[in-house]
This record gives C-alpha cells, sequence and structure tokens, in this order.
C-alpha cells in the first residue's frame, strides 16, 4: 500500500472513529457533520471525499459497531461450559447482548430505538436478523437434544431478539431515571428466555418437561 493509499484508509477510519464517538457521548441525533469533522481533525470536505453522504458514513459505523455484537454473542457461546445445556447457552448470549448494551448505553440506544435515517435504519434491520439467525441455529440444537419442545425456530428467534430490544428501551432511553444494574437485567432477561423458549424454569437437568 502506497503512502498516499495509507494515509487515506487513516483518514477513514478516523472519521469512523469520530462518528462512533459522537454517538457514544450525545446519540444519533447530535452527531452532526460538524461535531465529526471537529472531533477528527479534518475539514467538512474530507469526510465528504471518503463518504458519498452522512448517511452513508453512519452506514458504515451502524455495520461495523453490530459487526462486533455478533462476535461477542458468538464468543459468549463458545466460552461455555462444556457441560452446560443448549438453554443455559442461549440464555448467556443474550444476557451478553443485554450486560454491553447497558455498558455503553448512548450507543445501544442508537443501535436498538433511536430514530435514524432510512438508510441506516435498514442496516440496523438486517443485523437483527443476523442476530435472530445465530439464535435460531442455538434454539434447533436445544431442539435437537430435547431442552425444549419442537417449536418455529426463526420465529422464536426472532420474537427472542424483537423482545429483548423492546426490553431495554426502558434502560436505555436518554431520559430514563436511575438505570437498574445490568446484573438484574441479566438476571430477568435470563429466565424471560427459558420461559419463552418452553424450557424447564427450576431443578430438573434442563429438559422440557
Amino acid at each position: 500500500m502506497s503512502a498516499v493509499a495509507g494515509e487515506a484508509v487513516g483518514t477513514r477510519e478516523r472519521l469512523l472513529d469520530a462518528a462512533r464517538a459522537v454517538i457514544e457521548e450525545r446519540g444519533y441525533g447530535a452527531a452532526s457533520v460538524v461535531a465529526i469533522v471537529a472531533r477528527a481533525g479534518v475539514a467538512a470536505g474530507t469526510l465528504y471525499r471518503h463518504f458519498a453522504s452522512k448517511e452513508e458514513l453512519f452506514v458504515e459505523v451502524f455495520r461495523s459497531v453490530c459487526a462486533g455484537e455478533e462476535r461477542a454473542m458468538r464468543l459468549a457461546a463458545a466460552r461455555a461450559a462444556p457441560e452446560a445445556s443448549r438453554v443455559a447457552v442461549l440464555e448467556a448470549v443474550l444476557a451478553t447482548f443485554a450486560e454491553r448494551a447497558l455498558r455503553n448505553p448512548r450507543l445501544a440506544w442508537a443501535l436498538i430505538a433511536e430514530p435514524v435515517d432510512r438508510r441506516v435504519d435498514a442496516e440496523r434491520l438486517r443485523h437483527r436478523e443476523r442476530y435472530a439467525r445465530t439464535v435460531a441455529e442455538m434454539l434447533r440444537a436445544a431442539v435437537a437434544a430435547g431442552e425444549v419442545p419442537p417449536q418455529r425456530v426463526e420465529f422464536t428467534a426472532a420474537a427472542l431478539i424483537g423482545g429483548c430490544g423492546e426490553a431495554l428501551v426502558g434502560p436505555l432511553s436518554p431520559v430514563a431515571g436511575a438505570r437498574p444494574a445490568p446484573a438484574e437485567v441479566a438476571a430477568a432477561l435470563r429466565m424471560f428466555v427459558r420461559r419463552a423458549v418452553g424450557a424447564r424454569v427450576e431443578g430438573g437437568d434442563g429438559r422440557c418437561e
């Protein structure tokens, strides 16, 4: 890579990092071009040399952040104890999603609920579908293992992702009062997941009744 190309890549990454930082601090609505270029230390014209529009820049930011969340979900599954039930793994994955959201509430609010531009919203929906496919894989394994009853796993997975996102809207809202502790939310979410998929809630070996 030439020095010029390397500098261009570096500037592009600096703009992406600046946009993400502004969203984390102030929210999507406050992430203006002026705020982003000031944070990146470049002129407004430089932004438009790398991105056709502010909307395109935000699509790239959302794509990068959502891909990171998907990796975190899969890592949570990979780290589960070998003897853990499939349902326990699914609980851990969705609890991880919630805990990460509550640790970075402004960014998570933008990813989950804040009004955004049309193309950014389309990117958000695409990643929700990807999250749901990941959950469906785990749920299908739980059904095969007899831990939960047979069901339409794609439908249940989509409902779980939607339900978890909706449950986080209140705690993540910028106008919310005192936020619940991440561990409290994660515990409630685990119970919700177990009930939603039809797994046993107390005792036993995790297999469906």
